[in-house]
């Protein structure tokens, strides 16, 4: 077994349905990017949770059990477009709801158990639009993305493609 094969690159995510990845890609699609910038592709718009790095596929049947936490179905409105300092445009809420941050805080709570540590970081909920993209301009306008988010998911990354490994909620 190759060294890629032999680890997952994982992260926890708010996964969108094909009627929100729509509404996500009609957002990147009204910006207008800068030569250089990187839209990110359709197929992995998504909202991070937790990024996991790449661990041991031989982890993954007790880490797939591990991230069941109690979940409560919740609301998220994406309105808010911007560019952050390091090039990253992203699309966020105005607000967090707090059933999101309590997911995020259950699960940060759930990693050390694995031998994982979470993020220090303040968490700052966010769909990334594009890399490189320092001087995009937002859509003057444009409908909020109203997600009903029912649950969540553990995907894995690799060679450029993403896979749900298991969904949650």
């Amino acid at each position: 077994m190759d060294g890629s094969s032999a680890h997952a690159r994982l992260f926890l995510a708010l996964w969108p349905d094909p009627a929100v990845r729509h509404l996500l890609t009609g957002w990147r699609d009204a910006w207008t990017w800068p030569r250089g910038a990187s839209p990110v592709h359709a197929d992995k718009l998504h909202l991070t949770l937790h990024f996991l790095g790449s661990l041991p596929r031989a982890r993954l049947p007790a880490l797939l059990d591990a991230f069941g936490v109690p979940f409560t179905p919740f609301h998220l409105a994406l309105e808010h477009a911007t560019v952050w300092h390091n090039g990253i445009a992203v699309l966020e809420p105005a607000a967090t709801p707090p059933e999101l941050a309590a997911l995020h805080a259950r699960l940060s709570e759930a990693l050390p158990t694995l031998g994982l540590q979470p993020e220090t970081r303040h968490y700052r909920p966010h769909v990334t639009m594009a890399r490189r993209a320092t001087g995009a301009i937002p859509p003057p306008e444009h409908p909020q993305v109203a997600w009903d988010v029912g649950g969540y998911a553990l995907v894995e990354s690799q060679d450029g493609v993403y896979s749900v490994l298991r969904r949650y909620g």
